[in-house]
């Protein structure tokens, strides 16, 4: 071991001590230690178990449960009745919701929503998207298969967000279409909402979102910065789409739209602010490093360019970047989370002067990190 680095040398060491069984044995009698020991011994059963709480939860959600026990208490016969289920299994759903908080017993035989429960009723964002994720699910099934396929090969995921299916409305039957449309516009909420508790935008300044889809984000900042001009870059159907929904609600003398491609056109330029809101960690690095130069390009000195999206290795949502998004993006066949630092320095080597991260009051949605042309 001589020459290997001293942290390399105290993780060995500590993983040797924590996995012998006379330690373990040793920590649950120690009062001292036990709770911390109960906390990991916790934390491993949630990892070993976690599919069946998510597939919980999606039960909760697909059978109408929570809007049925937004009007508890109920007893479970009943609630069998609403949901489509045996006496037994809604029983068994019940109590399985209650271990998780979703629903709550008040009385005997007297159902409600926990408390958990009542917050997922009421925001239909988060159900859209625990929807969503039967998709992930399916790619999952055999997690090696997965990551040994070449990510040009179709996933489930891949199919739905493919550019030329549900990305742009032409999906098959228009199921797919019509999931995307919730689901982008309510999980466009969960970001824009983050954004504007955490970043100032100026008081008047013209603002170009590229790739804004359908102009979720920008409603969400022109609703709040009512003195800020509105642009819109995206593929031309796009755009169209967008046109008349944005220009309905905040006029035609606000806004520009910019039909085009992000990696074969260039950017408009004459804005003061770019914002990229869940763009760049749909590409892998090279195409991501050419968007963030076709952007520079597109800025004169000063201006900025502002980048919002969930992020890696950031404390207290280390999972949600690396784990979950982690394996998202590689089912969906392209782009990585990366981490706010090496978001950083691609912005350096893209040509930015400098760069920052902002904090986010929930950096588990999305982190932001600001750019100076």
């Amino acid at each position: 071991m001589a020459g290997t680095p001293l942290k390399v040398r105290w993780t060995a060491r500590r993983n040797a001590v924590f996995a012998n069984p006379k330690f373990q044995y040793w920590a649950a009698k120690l009062p001292l230690i036990r709770r911390i020991a109960r906390s990991r011994a916790g934390t491993m059963f949630d990892l070993v178990v976690g599919f069946s709480y998510s597939q919980i939860l999606r039960a909760v959600v697909d059978s109408g449960l929570l809007d049925v026990l937004k009007h508890g208490p109920l007893g479970a016969s009943e609630i069998a009745g609403r949901i489509d289920l045996s006496d037994d299994a809604t029983l068994c759903l019940l109590r399985a919701a209650r271990a998780l908080d979703l629903a709550e017993e008040v009385l005997e035989d007297g159902w409600m929503l926990g408390q958990q429960g009542a917050v997922l009723q009421a925001d239909e964002g988060t159900q859209a998207m625990i929807r969503h994720h039967r998709l992930l699910y399916r790619d999952l099934e055999a997690p090696l298969e997965l990551l040994r396929k070449d990510r040009s090969e179709a996933t489930e995921l891949s199919r739905f967000w493919s550019y030329a299916g549900a990305l742009h409305g032409a999906a098959e039957a228009g199921r797919e279409t019509t999931e995307y449309s919730r689901l982008m516009a309510t999980s466009q909420q969960f970001v824009a909402d983050q954004v504007l508790a955490a970043f100032r935008f100026p008081a008047r300044a013209r603002l170009l979102d590229v790739g804004g889809g359908h102009g979720a984000f920008l409603g969400h900042v022109g609703r709040a910065y009512p003195g800020i001009e509105l642009g819109l870059f995206d593929l031309p159907e796009v755009v169209e789409n967008a046109r008349e929904p944005l220009a309905s609600e905040f006029g035609t003398e606000r806004l520009s739209f910019h039909p085009g491609n992000f990696f074969r056109d260039s950017i408009p330029a004459g804005f003061d602010l770019v914002s990229l809101v869940r763009i760049l960690h749909d590409h892998d690095d090279g195409p991501a490093l050419d968007l963030l130069r076709n952007i520079r390009r597109a800025l004169d000195p000063g201006k900025r360019l502002m980048i919002a999206e969930p992020m890696a290795r950031v404390p207290g949502a280390e999972a949600m970047g690396e784990a979950f998004f982690g394996l998202y993006l590689w089912a969906m066949g392209s782009g990585r989370a990366r981490s706010a630092e090496e978001i950083r320095a691609m912005l350096a080597e893209a040509g930015f002067s400098a760069s920052k991260t902002v904090p986010t009051p929930q950096p588990v949605i999305a982190s932001i990190v600001v750019a100076t042309a």
